[in-house]
């Protein structure tokens, strides 16, 4: 196959995993929405994140346009293509636009895996799995779709396959048509960071406020509707978990592709090939991923994470096999045309390459695995999490501080085994492939993640609608499991960031360092940028935290008042606290009055508390972002050098450490909850105990480092990177 015949293979992927998106969608559709309260319930829910997500996009539209028109005034200025605002736009759409698609069909899919589960699990994994399948299609299709017509476009138009051998390279037009696509890398960066922030925010106000109002001081059950902010809360794993968790991967699969394309422009030889290999690579990966989600079933009785750890790793080992044959066809085009693939001054064979790429893949897997250790229910981790619970919320957060921090050393040990491989085989360029190879099937693992946030508001309108105990224990079955998926995808987004901003930070150096001395540790430019760049993933966690923290106090208040003011709510708390107390199930009069009082609740002034949060302060950490390496790099190029290297070494530690904190307090919880007087038959350990108490405190504190703050940390690295090598022609 020719290369230019290859390169058409990009988009046409996408257009298979679009296509998949909307045959999926459409079974979703047709699937039993449940009864008329459960209908009613889903609906307040999917008007709910569909307003929040049309007036977030409404904000970030101004800010895409004026960003894009600055890039345009840039390159234009310095004689570079204005092309690169096209771009950057088409980025920044391409990414809102997979959020917004997967975001539709997950807020469909919640009611209908509710309805499932009252018929079996098996029926409900199958419906909640689709459903975010359609978020992982979207992301995959929508991105390579986007990326492969920018190519193609930009490469007719200037010539650039016509062959770019001996010719230096910073002159070359491929060269120009990477730079051009780095602009599209931009794009989906920009709004998967305000898209992870803006819906973290939102999602947790809502959770905390809920939780500490209703489980703690009220003692009602999570997701019961005498709470006003439930709606809110089930809202926010749409926009948090969904949307926000899909731009994010979108970002992280098209910052890994660039990020190889981009070192492969700085070969010696073998260029053109070594742009297209990662594309392809991808492009496979896409029909992998299509095949392997009907892999994913289990029997009734079976366990749901054995099923989704199946289709994932099996789309691994499928992509591992094929992807040798699609580098060997390449490297074997690359010599037949006298210009084999050099990297470091030896030629390397597709075995070099190959290897490089398969432990990417590896440690991702493997980073997996150990995430699913440190955040599992019935594993040593969770299991002292739940034993120091007894001593109350001190020692809960302790030991859940203790555990995050300790779960970083494998995972580091991981990635550092990956660069340590890919480098031997093939330097800079098989470290870019590795984050590639991190991510060749990012359209199952999105599926598996996003089908956690659906199985949890499957929970909450089971919990709602008041359904029958063994369908809310079949959803909570599904939701312990999406914790554990939720926390594997944020561990392959962070393993990939170091990887891809390793290589983007080679790329940046290439350009804006060329026929400057090399940056080094005693240069006082690059310390300063060493150490502003470790303080970055601080700050920034910092303001998403304190924005978490205020949302929620307002959230706290309003719950308060509305317990305290409505006269049917207090009544109505009395019998749902009396019931729990006794262990009961309620009686018909008494559900009868329950739901009378939910219709005063006033639902809406939460959900209108938590957008106009999150609309408000995911402002701050984004531009904190955007701006620094923009003033760092007009200062010193150097500086700007150690600026990236600082936040990439301190924001892959920290973002471990909070998301896998998060995820332990998370299941260390729900552990708690399925205990009744295990310890002693007087004594109940489980829902409602003091146990249970600081295990949800500790679960509070969790929700902004797993939801907020850590998952947004590997869009700080990647996006600070890809900003400095859109700068970097300016500041060579």
């Amino acid at each position: 196959m020719e290369p230019q015949q290859a390169l058409y293979l990009i988009p046409a992927a996408g257009l298979v995993g679009l296509a998949y998106a909307y045959m999926t969608a459409n079974w979703i559709g047709s699937q039993d929405p449940g009864d008329r309260r459960m209908q009613t319930i889903a609906d307040q829910i999917f008007k709910g994140a569909m307003a929040f997500i049309k007036a977030e996009y409404r904000v970030l539209a101004i800010f895409i346009l004026a960003v894009a028109a600055l890039l345009v005034m840039l390159n234009t200025s310095n004689g570079a293509s204005p092309l690169i605002g096209l771009s950057f736009v088409t980025g920044a759409g391409c990414s809102a636009a997979s959020g917004y698609f997967g975001m539709r069909v997950a807020t469909k899919a919640n009611v209908r895996t509710a309805a499932a589960a009252r018929t079996g699990l098996a029926p409900a994994l199958v419906v909640a799995f689709r459903g975010g399948a359609v978020m992982g299609m979207c992301v995959v299709g929508l991105g390579l779709l986007g990326l492969g017509v920018l190519f193609l476009m930009f490469s007719n138009q200037m010539g650039a396959l016509a062959g770019i051998e001996g010719v230096a390279h910073e002159k070359t037009q491929m060269y120009a048509v990477v730079q051009l696509l780095a602009g599209y890398s931009m794009g989906a960066s920009s709004i998967a960071l305000f898209a992870r922030v803006g819906g973290g925010i939102y999602t947790k106000a809502a959770d905390v406020g809920g939780d500490l109002v209703g489980k703690v001081e009220s003692g009602i059950p999570e997701d019961h509707p005498l709470n006003p902010a439930t709606i809110a809360d089930n809202v926010g794993d749409n926009v948090g978990d969904v949307a926000g968790m899909g731009a994010d991967l979108f970002e992280s699969y098209i910052a890994s592709i660039v990020g190889a394309m981009v070192i492969g422009i700085t070969l010696q030889s073998g260029r053109l090939e070594a742009v297209l290999i990662p594309g392809v690579l991808a492009a496979i990966g896409v029909v992998i991923s299509v095949a392997a989600t009907y892999a994913v079933k289990t029997k009734e009785g079976g366990n749901p994470q054995t099923a989704l750890n199946g289709g994932s790793t099996g789309a691994a080992v499928v992509m591992v096999v094929i992807s040798y044959f699609v580098i060997e066809m390449f490297v074997s085009q690359a010599k037949a045309a006298g210009h084999p693939i050099i990297v470091a001054g030896q030629t390397k064979t597709a075995f070099d390459l190959f290897m490089a790429m398969a432990g990417g893949l590896a440690a991702g897997v493997a980073v997996g695995f150990i995430t699913d250790y440190y955040c599992s229910k019935h594993k040593p981790a969770v299991d002292s999490v739940v034993a120091q619970s007894a001593t109350g919320p001190a020692t809960n957060i302790i030991a859940g501080l203790g555990v995050g921090m300790r779960s970083t050393a494998a995972p580091v040990l991981c990635i550092a085994a990956a660069i340590f491989v890919a480098n031997h085989y093939a330097g800079l360029y098989g470290i870019a492939l590795a984050g590639l190879g991190m991510l060749s099937t990012t359209g199952i693992q999105l599926a598996v993640d996003a089908y956690g946030p659906i199985s949890d508001n499957a929970g909450g309108i089971a919990q709602m609608a008041n359904l029958p105990s063994e369908v809310r224990a079949r959803t909570d079955n599904l939701d312990a499991v999406g914790n554990t998926t939720a926390a594997i995808g944020k561990g392959f987004a962070i393993g990939s960031a170091a990887l891809a901003a390793l290589a983007l930070f080679a790329g940046y150096q290439e350009i804006a360092l060329r026929g400057k001395s090399p940056m080094t540790l005693t240069d006082p430019e690059v310390t300063i940028g060493l150490l502003i760049g470790g303080m970055m993933p601080f700050l920034f966690s910092a303001l998403a935290m304190k924005a978490v923290g205020e949302a929620a106090m307002d959230m706290i208040q309003e719950v308060r008042r509305q317990f305290r003011e409505i006269p049917k709510l207090r009544p109505a708390l009395e019998l749902v606290r009396k019931a729990e107390d006794e262990d009961r199930a309620l009686t018909e009069a008494e559900e009868e009055q329950i739901f009378d009082a939910t219709k005063d609740a006033q639902v809406a002034r939460c959900v209108e508390i938590s957008t106009q949060a999150a609309l408000k302060r995911m402002v701050a950490p984004g531009a904190l972002a955007l701006i620094t390496p923009v003033v760092m790099g007009f200062w010193s190029a150097k500086a700007l050098g150690g600026l990236l290297a600082g936040t990439l070494v301190s924001g892959v530690m920290l973002a471990l450490f909070m998301s896998n904190a998060g995820g332990v307090w998370d299941n260390a919880k729900k552990q708690v909850e399925e205990q009744k007087k295990d310890f002693d038959p007087r004594v109940n350990t489980g829902k409602g105990s003091e146990r249970h108490k600081a295990a949800v405190i500790g679960d509070t504190v969790g929700d902004p480092f797993k939801d907020t703050a850590g998952p947004s940390l590997n869009i700080l690295i990647k996006l600070m990177s890809i900003v400095s090598v859109v700068i970097a022609p300016f500041l060579s």
